[in-house]
């Protein structure tokens, strides 16, 4: 049965558009890939025996995005559509990017030069599915597999091992057996990927469907060239009562398990990275990572640097690590003080990262662990329901009804609304005007009287 795939009408016009000029166009790569997977395409590439120029001609609304290979981008009802020339790459001597390229009238020389078969793929209504390197069949079978020889897919440009393993990992696909191994032997070549592409990359992966596909990172050898951190956690044994699993393997499962928004899958992924330098091993044979939690944090901050985070969503990652094994009492006022403690705009994700920790542990730590966390998520709700006071900025007085009364001035306005929050925390119902302002005279007393002896 012939393979149909619905185009968008702008595509099926650009590419009509080309063919009455006599040129060939169509549809290639991811598109056709999650077309065919019943996926809705984000963005749809078109390629054409056209040259730039002649792009550029046809169409009334243009932008040279990358001209010099032959990518033009055409505006066609208010969308815009990357159109390349078919093209031929030449050599690749960074290990990343073609010296030149050559402009070519064979589609089937530019779908050579792609990636992977299942992204090696072009479409049109007109002549149907052009698939020469069966990555239709390579979609059936759930495999990511190279065009041609793999050692040469990869020498070309090493950042395709990274997509291999993120293709993986959205589609929930295995790596084929030559393209594995291949990986395996050209790991090294990732010397000439920057920090930003690798970022992008681990993004991309944990951040999919499959996150505990990142396990090819490990059994790669990958890992150990741009991950040692990560490398050691899946060596790492965790011999005590609360583990089953090694650092890494349980990491992977946390990653599994907790909601996928960027800052919880790194938090995930970060928040045991310490534990191997952590380790320690007492008279009876139990392992021990006291200061994870901080030493992490800290190490996070240096890893997050160097793969060039933003500063928002590290500081938010490196918190929840410092944090993420925190346990409160089960008792509203200490509640209301690990709230404050971690803050109110984190909360929530702590509570994530917990209950996603707590289900990568063994059975007897998850049975102490839930029975906390139910406790807390419960009273966190109706914290927030009560409008109980969490911050400084909700008491109900200010530094400058301190300073306007003539209670205060200076440092001590901070010692006084530390003070008050403190006791605010532990009960809610000082939260009023009077009583604060009685409250504050009695703590300012106090500290007069103490400064006189």
């Amino acid at each position: 049965m012939e393979t149909r795939i619905t185009l968008p009408k702008a595509v099926e016009k650009i590419i009509q558009i080309f063919e009455e000029k006599g040129y060939e166009a169509y549809a290639v790569g991811g598109c056709v890939r999650d077309s065919l997977l019943g996926i809705r395409p984000k963005d749809w590439d078109i390629t054409t025996s056209a040259k730039p120029e002649e792009i550029k001609d046809l169409f009334e609304r243009t932008i040279d995005t990358g001209i010099q290979h032959g990518t033009v981008t055409v505006r066609m009802d208010h969308e815009s559509y990357e159109v390349t020339t078919y093209r031929i790459d030449g050599d690749y001597t960074d290990g990343r990017h073609p010296d030149k390229v050559t402009f070519t009238e064979n589609l089937v020389e530019d779908l050579k030069r792609r990636d992977f078969t299942i992204n090696a793929m072009a479409y049109n209504n007109r002549v149907g599915l052009v698939d020469v390197f069966e990555g239709e069949e390579d979609l059936k079978r759930e495999v990511i597999r190279c065009v041609g020889d793999p050692l040469e897919r990869f020498t070309e440009d090493a950042l395709r091992i990274l997509r291999a393993i993120r293709f993986s990992a959205q589609l929930g696909f295995e790596i084929q057996k030559d393209t594995y191994e291949a990986i395996k032997k050209l790991k090294k070549n990732l010397k000439f990927v920057s920090a930003e592409r690798i970022r992008v990359e681990l993004e991309k992966t944990i951040c999919s469907p499959e996150p505990a596909k990142l396990r090819y990172y490990y059994t790669t050898g990958v890992s150990k060239v741009i991950m040692p951190w990560f490398d050691k956690m899946m060596k790492c044994q965790q011999n005590c009562p609360f583990h089953t699993m090694t650092v890494g393997e349980h990491t992977l499962a946390v990653l599994k398990n907790i909601e996928n928004t960027k800052v919880l899958r790194f938090a995930a992924l970060f928040h045991d990275m310490a534990k191997p330098d952590c380790k320690t091993t007492d008279e009876n044979g139990v392992d021990h990572f006291s200061g994870h939690q901080l030493i992490g944090s800290r190490q996070c901050i240096q890893v997050m640097k160097d793969l060039r985070f933003d500063n928002k969503t590290l500081r938010a990652v490196s918190s929840l690590v410092a944090v993420h094994d925190f346990r409160i009492k089960e008792n509203p006022a200490a509640v209301r003080m690990a709230i404050h403690k971690i803050g109110p705009d984190l909360f929530e994700d702590y509570l994530k990262l917990r209950e996603a920790d707590c289900s990568g542990k063994s059975i007897f730590a998850r049975e102490i662990n839930y029975k906390e966390l139910e406790y807390v998520k419960e009273e966190y709700k109706n914290i927030l329901e009560r409008k109980e006071c969490l911050s400084l900025k909700e008491l109900a007085i200010s530094g400058s009804d301190l300073k306007n009364e003539g209670l205060a001035q200076g440092k001590l306005i901070g010692d006084v609304l530390a003070e008050l929050l403190d006791q605010v925390l532990l009960e809610p119902g000082l939260n009023t005007r009077e009583i604060l302002f009685r409250l504050a005279k009695e703590y300012i007393n106090k500290q007069n009287s103490e400064n006189d002896v």
